[in-house]
């Protein structure tokens, strides 16, 4: 019995593995790939040089791989690549890259992605992440793993979420937020860090005591970011198996736009 639908229509040319399943009326172009497992629900659109891999699960009312609203777009060929087992729940909206930005959208693997959710052209997107309802990237935004969008997050062109970090509901973001804080506002501003996500993911208290000097380096003891960064490299003297939380710091403090800064 065919997976897909009789009302769908799917281009002869598409890639689908045996296993995907179509729901109805929903319509797939000629240079979409999808990988073993996937389901893709009712009403879809996915166009446009898109590659999905297996197991995820696409509800229905998505638009993937449509040209991105840039009006430099001129019709080149650029890409849309989603990963391995995310969920992509209703009315969300993934753009193709755009020439000027990489030419390539990516999400990577076991991110949880709810409705109405926007991914301009452009944005990076790691694994195992969560998108609250309407949470909306702009174009060329780079966000990390294990990052947490609460609902109605707006970020801003070419900021950069590092990660493990956190939004509250209807935060706007105008600069980088680094790994590990959470924030909130109109804009945003940093509040604390991701404790509790932290132990949820096996961090230990040795190193969540890193985290949370860290915290104090960079937003209660008056530093400038030069400062910050310096107390914040000699943390490892003391706990050495807080290295790579420190580097993760670090190199993302080191990349700050001076233009945007970081969420403060």
């Amino acid at each position: 019995m065919s997976l897909i639908h009789a009302t769908a229509l799917v281009d002869p040319a598409a890639e689908l593995d045996s296993t995907v399943s179509v729901g109805p009326y929903t319509v797939i172009g000629p240079h979409v790939k999808v990988g073993a497992g996937t389901t893709i629900g009712a009403h879809c659109v996915i166009e446009g040089h898109t590659t999905i891999g297996r197991d995820n699960r696409i509800f229905q009312f998505n638009s993937l791989g449509a040209v991105p609203q840039d009006k430099k777009y001129a019709g080149e060929p650029c890409e849309l690549i989603i990963g391995d087992r995310n969920t992509v729940r209703e009315f969300c909206t993934f753009n193709i890259g755009s020439p000027s930005g990489g030419a390539v959208t990516r999400i990577g693997d076991d991110n949880w992605i709810m409705a109405y959710v926007h991914l301009a052209h452009d944005c990076l997107v790691g694994n195992k992440t969560i998108f609250a309802n309407n949470s909306q990237l702009a174009g060329h935004v780079t966000v990390g793993d294990w990052v947490i969008l609460g609902g109605f997050t707006v970020v801003h062109q070419f900021v950069r979420i590092g990660d493990h970090a956190m939004t509250a509901m209807c935060s706007l973001l105008f600069a980088d937020l680094p790994p590990f804080v959470m924030c909130q506002g109109q804009p945003a501003a940093a509040r604390s860090m991701n404790f509790e996500g932290l132990r949820r993911r096996g961090f230990s208290p040795e190193r969540i005591s890193v985290v949370k000097a860290m915290h104090k380096a960079l937003y209660r003891d008056q530093l400038t970011l030069d400062q910050a960064m310096q107390r914040i490299g000699s943390l490892t003297d003391k706990t050495p198996e807080a290295a790579p939380d420190v580097s993760l710091m670090l190199d993302f403090l080191r990349q700050a736009s001076p233009q945007r800064g970081i969420v403060r």
